[in-house]
């Protein structure tokens, strides 16, 4: 039997003006977006619609996002659709842990601020860093990460490929320069204001493990794919330390597709903003069915499922 997935992308996808047709066309995606305004206490509409720099610092980044794909979610799940499982790269976990209903909107949209200023304030500008490894086999990354003095690690396993390492500055340019005599194609630094998903973010995770206690965690009504574990995720009792986790831990993305697929996912739908993900999918299994939702024009694509 056909299996679909419902994806969602995180941080760095987000752009000016992302989600504004739904927020224009219907009552429901409005009401999101009203009320995160409410929550969080700014004029995240604003950030989210109007051209600013707030919209890529971490710490109103993550809220637009989960905002604007929560919006999303709320017409879509008009439509009748329904996912088998849920996954989402980093951040996007969030807004899997909505559509599984262990989350609702409005907590993940309160708890995720408080993600993004956790993230935020964890290293001093300067002192982290992220970059992208292009062409290398993620054994000799991990490899070479160990090797390197100070701390630097993998902090994304996004497709074939590609990985993303993090941590000191230092410590990044050195396993850099390393990976290039490896033979690694091409070290992509990038534009992010600290060392996700690095052990410097430890901290980090502590904080918001505070914060996720004061909130209802729900079991999920739809299996989620946990970034930590790339495992299914089925069991409430679970989802504190994942998540606490989560903000320190390696992002296994491809290994959570993998997992998917060796379910008998075939189909995967990509709500939010860009083709980030979609793309991923295809370097990892371009047999698969890939479907981005990202304007309301987008929808129609789902009548193909």
């Amino acid at each position: 039997m056909s299996k679909k997935a419902f994806i969602f992308p995180g941080q760095g996808a987000q752009y000016v003006g992302m989600g504004r047709d739904f927020y224009e066309q219907f009552e429901e995606s409005r009401q999101v977006f009203d009320k995160a305004n409410e929550i969080l206490g700014l004029d995240i509409k604003s950030i989210i619609f109007e051209e600013n720099e707030k919209i890529n610092i971490t710490e109103y980044t993550q809220a637009a996002m989960i905002t604007t794909i929560a919006a999303m979610l709320a017409h879509i799940n008009t439509l009748g659709i329904k996912p088998d499982v849920c996954a989402g790269l980093s951040l996007g976990e969030y807004a899997a842990l909505i559509e599984s209903k262990v989350l609702s909107a409005e907590d993940a949209i309160r708890i995720v601020r408080q993600r993004g200023i956790f993230m935020q304030e964890a290293v001093p500008q300067g002192l982290g860093s992220m970059a992208a490894v292009l062409g290398m086999d993620n054994g000799v990354v991990e490899k070479i990460c160990e090797e390197t003095s100070g701390i630097v690690t993998v902090a994304n396993y996004n497709c074939p490929g590609q990985v993303v390492i993090s941590g000191e500055a230092d410590a990044v340019e050195r396993a850099g320069k390393s990976l290039i005599e490896a033979g690694a194609k091409r070290i992509v630094p990038l534009k992010v204001s600290g060392p996700f998903h690095s052990k410097m973010l430890v901290n980090a995770g502590e904080k918001l493990k505070e914060e996720l206690m004061k909130i209802s965690i729900h079991e999920p009504q739809v299996p989620y794919v946990s970034n930590a574990t790339a495992e299914y995720v089925i069991y409430e009792k679970d989802i504190l330390s994942l998540l606490t986790e989560q903000v320190s831990s390696s992002v296994r993305w491809q290994q959570s597709v993998e997992a998917m697929i060796a379910d008998g996912v075939d189909t995967f739908i990509e709500i939010g903003p860009g083709k980030t993900l979609s793309s991923f999918i295809k370097k990892i299994d371009r047999s698969k069915k890939v479907i981005n939702i990202d304007k309301v024009e987008d929808l129609e694509k789902l009548r193909e499922v």
